[in-house]
């Protein structure tokens, strides 16, 4: 099986070999601005090809050795697109075990679909490299603890890709309202409100030439077996995986994690709610999409509530314009933005954006008492990991932190899909107190040869 081969593989390892300089599972070198860095990517969609690419570019002596995917059309694309811009072929492959065990990679750029996320990070970690994890890094609380445990026990670095933690305007912003000039925080409502329409699932169909019955296994991973629709996995573009359970947290995950993400980061990054509370469903084009149309969801954290609003039927709303997400001086419309923050405090209202358009507050009159411009992060999230690679120090998407804003995705939609309840919850330790179902969620299950093991 393909678990089993992996861990004899890594246990191999373990015994003593050597990986990029680095003693597996032991000590680690630090390496220097001159040190070569060799990545690897697991994941070769639009989104994770584009960034280890800008990665490999604004960083000195950091390459690209091996891509990975199960789809040969886009392991073939993503290929080209390396040779194109580094002018160097990398090595393919359709299984990412070739990567876990080659000495040569030092760290692996992990961007599949979400449902692979911390399987592949862990894998990784145990096979001594570092990662760097697109969001949401986890698609149940269980197993992001276990991420946090493997990153702690083998000693790596995991940079989640929250890239608002490595936003410069975010940490302005967090040090205005640490200033006390916000006052007292009151409440903070999260908002992805997006554009969407009525799903229907395309009829199963034979496993098509670019993926492979082996490579549609694969795909599937950890995720309980079924057969091919395109529906879920396409040749080329995403596909509409995000509209299950199985493989994601949804619009949620997909996007809202962002602007509940840094809105945890700007008001210091509080811990685990007490409770949560999530309605939801798909009550305007009635699909078929297991992950809801529209869910208002609200967290309570003692001293301040925490709301989020996630659709796919508000298309009047608009996300930052790009010319703002390049410009400091440039502002978003607060209004109809549909992936603002508005945080409230006893002195003041600051609106925030998320990937750019930076932060503004309001003062009792109405007028504007500080504010901040901001760009998209994602430069400084590259050169913030690579950074961390050389030095050993945290990055600034660690992994406990990230794996705190991902746990409130989980919750809205674990009470969502126990029936729109109220939930307690067990901060310390990571426990619903009143609902045995909602536990079986954030426990979640794996098929076999693609388990998380308790100890990791």
């Amino acid at each position: 099986m393909f678990r089993r081969d992996f861990i004899t593989s890594a246990a191999t390892l373990a015994a003593g070999f050597s990986l990029g300089g680095r003693t597996l599972f032991g000590g680690v070198n630090v390496k220097g601005a001159n040190d070569r860095i060799v990545l690897a990517l697991v994941g070769c969609g639009g989104r994770g090809l584009s960034t280890i690419i800008n990665c490999c570019k604004i960083n000195k002596n950091v390459v690209i050795k091996t891509v990975c995917d199960v789809n040969t059309t886009k392991l073939a694309k993503a290929a080209r697109e390396v040779e194109k811009n580094f002018k160097k072929r990398p090595e393919t492959t359709t299984d990412m075990r070739t990567i876990f065990a080659d000495k040569e990679v030092d760290a692996v750029w992990v961007a599949t679909p979400e449902h692979w996320h911390a399987l592949a990070s862990i894998w990784a970690i145990q096979a001594g490299k570092d990662v760097y994890v697109e969001k949401n890094p986890t698609v149940n609380i269980w197993e992001g603890r276990k991420l946090v445990e493997a990153a702690q026990k083998h000693n790596r670095i995991v940079q989640v890709g929250f890239q608002n933690r490595s936003a410069p305007y975010g940490f302005t912003a967090r040090d205005y309202i640490k200033s006390g000039k916000l006052g007292q925080i009151v409440t903070v409502k999260c908002y992805n409100l997006l554009d969407g329409g009525k799903f229907t699932e395309a009829p199963s169909r034979p496993v098509p030439k670019w993926l492979g019955d082996e490579g549609w296994d694969r795909w599937l991973g950890p995720a309980p077996a079924r057969p091919y629709s395109p529906s879920i996995a396409v040749e080329n573009g995403r596909g509409g995986w995000g509209n299950y359970w199985a493989y994601s947290g949804g619009g949620l995950a997909d996007d809202a994690s962002h602007v509940v993400d840094l809105a945890r980061l700007v008001i210091g990054d509080p811990a685990h709610p007490k409770s949560v509370y999530c309605w939801g469903g798909n009550k305007v084009f009635g699909g078929k999409r297991e992950t809801p149309e529209f869910q208002s969801i609200i967290y309570d954290f003692g001293d301040f509530s925490l709301s989020c609003d996630n659709a796919c039927a508000t298309g009047y709303m608009t996300k930052t314009p790009g010319k703002v997400r390049q410009d400091k001086r440039l502002f978003p419309t607060w209004r109809n933005n549909s992936t603002r923050t508005e945080i409230y405090g006893t002195k003041g209202l600051m609106f925030l954006g998320r990937h750019g358009g930076g932060w503004q507050v309001l003062g009792p009159k109405n007028e504007i008492v500080a504010e901040d411009g901001g760009v998209m992060p994602d430069r400084e999230h590259q050169l913030n990991f690579i950074e961390s690679l050389r030095t050993r120090k945290a990055p600034n998407g660690e992994v406990e932190q990230c794996h705190r804003s991902a746990t409130l995705i989980h919750l809205g939609n674990i009470a969502y899909r126990v029936g729109n309840k109220h939930l307690l919850f067990d901060g310390k330790a990571e426990h619903f107190t009143n609902n045995e179902d909602a536990n079986v969620l954030a426990r979640g299950t794996y098929r076999k040869g693609y388990e998380i093991p308790e100890k990791v």
